[in-house]
């Protein structure tokens, strides 16, 4: 079984970006780290990613949550450079 941290080094995720797969899922860190850690390996995977963090800040939006929204802007931005999609 994989920790956290494995996962996290494996496929080069903070746990900051796992924590807003998790919130946007509802599940549990650990279990977003795993599901994280497969999707980042294939461009539909990362597009999907990239979706549920653009989801989270929309939603931040929506309720006024400048804060939430500013955090995860600039998560998304940093997951977006770390894994490029191919063009």
């Amino acid at each position: 079984m994989l920790s956290i941290r494995d996962c996290l080094d494996y496929c080069d995720l903070t746990e900051e970006e796992v924590a807003l797969i998790a919130e946007h899922e509802g599940i549990p860190d650990a279990a977003a780290a795993q599901v994280a850690c497969g999707l980042v390996q294939t461009p539909e995977g990362v597009l999907l990613l990239t979706q549920y963090m653009l989801d989270l800040i929309e939603k931040a939006d929506a309720r006024g949550d400048n804060e939430k929204a500013e955090s995860a802007r600039s998560l998304c931005a940093r997951f977006m450079t770390d894994h490029p999609l191919p063009h």
